[in-house]
């Protein structure tokens, strides 16, 4: 070792790495509130979807056999829907069926979703 000469030491000080998690911690706080928006927005296409094809399944089922399906299960047996979907907001196969009557028998006209809430365009799912 030549005298007079420190060694320099390398690594990063403590005030370097504070100053790193600051801006990381900046970057999540600003990006976090758009991700989870796009989640909420990507749920509410699927529930749109899934409402969409079960309504299909019906409509086909009333073309095809001349009535309603008495209940959502119906539309599996006779492999109109493979399975009857998840609703993506309330993580439940719990559709709210609309019934009517026909020839004195309750048959499944519509369905709309059972979930709870506020979709982000300010209408509940249940009317959906």
């Amino acid at each position: 070792m030549i005298l007079g000469k420190k060694k320099k030491k390398k690594g990063f000080t403590l005030i370097e790495l504070l100053i790193v998690l600051v801006i990381i911690a900046s970057l999540v706080a600003v990006v976090m509130p758009r991700y989870i928006k796009s989640l909420d927005k990507a749920e509410e296409s699927a529930l749109k979807s899934d409402l969409a094809t079960i309504r299909i399944s019906i409509d086909r089922f009333y073309a095809d056999k001349g009535r309603y399906p008495r209940h959502l299960d119906e539309l599996v047996n006779e492999k109109y829907l493979r399975h009857l979907p998840v609703d993506p907001i309330s993580k439940q196969a719990n559709w709210q069926t609309i019934y009517v009557s026909m020839d004195g028998e309750q048959v499944v006209y519509d369905v709309k979703s059972s979930a709870q809430g506020v979709a982000t365009d300010g209408t509940q799912y249940q009317t959906w």
